[in-house]
């Protein structure tokens, strides 16, 4: 018996240990029952606090970010406002179980950029509201996955045609191969161009673009494949 209750006890200690602790951004930072800005706020943290995360999935997506870590205390906050140090899922913290990615890569092919009605300027990624660059850090954050922005890995992407040597600088994979949900990256034309990629069908890819057809608006193009350089954010696009 004694040794049973030695081992309850080892087991409650480990998973306390385990809980990571981070600062948060903010002045405060609401806990909600679920990973949602509409979730029922359950707790209030201080900025003096340090997050406890036990886990990370995914959730309302809060200025460009759909990750949301769940505390020691059972609840969960928005990810954007805790310093985390990394872009993405922290790899020293499992995900919650029953995680799962909030839309299929490549995902429809629609104009869901949520700036459409809004031009004009700065979206959450520092990019210009209805340029390229601004459609496709959309789309990356929210259908790949990645929490991507103008200073992403602390390297300055800049105009379309900088990203490619912005990929280079940070180990981002970039090469002649397409795969649906990667990035399209071409250095014609004054500021270069991105777009992203839908489909690939043989020498062709189908990429979904702004600022490209029709000024500020969305559209869709098939086009030979050696127009472009492709940036690969994660091992599956």
């Amino acid at each position: 018996m004694q040794f049973s209750l030695l081992t309850v006890f080892v087991a409650v200690l480990s998973s306390t240990v385990t809980a990571t602790p981070f600062p948060i951004k903010s002045n405060t930072l609401n806990c909600r029952d679920k990973p949602s800005t509409s979730g029922k706020i359950v707790r209030t943290y201080p900025k003096s606090a340090d997050i406890k995360i036990t886990c990370q999935t995914y959730g309302t997506d809060v200025s460009g970010n759909n990750i949301w870590d769940k505390t020691k205390e059972g609840c969960y906050v928005a990810d954007y406002y805790v310093k985390t140090g990394v872009d993405g899922f922290l790899t020293s913290v499992p995900k919650c179980p029953g995680t799962k990615a909030p839309a299929k890569i490549p995902g429809p092919k629609t104009d869901d950029y949520k700036y459409k009605s809004s031009c004009g300027g700065i979206d959450p990624w520092n990019y210009y509201k209805c340029q390229c660059t601004s459609f496709v850090a959309q789309r990356l954050n929210q259908r790949v996955g990645v929490k991507f922005h103008n200073q992403y890995k602390g390297v300055n992407w800049g105009n379309a045609n900088t990203w490619d040597n912005a990929a280079k600088k940070t180990g981002v994979k970039i090469n002649g191969t397409p795969k649906p949900g990667c990035v399209a990256q071409t250095n014609a034309g004054k500021a270069g161009h991105v777009a992203y990629v839908s489909a690939v069908d043989g020498d062709y890819v189908i990429i979904e673009e702004y600022n490209f057809v029709h000024p500020e608006r969305y559209s869709t193009r098939k086009v030979k494949k050696n127009q472009f350089n492709y940036i690969h954010l994660t091992s599956s696009t």
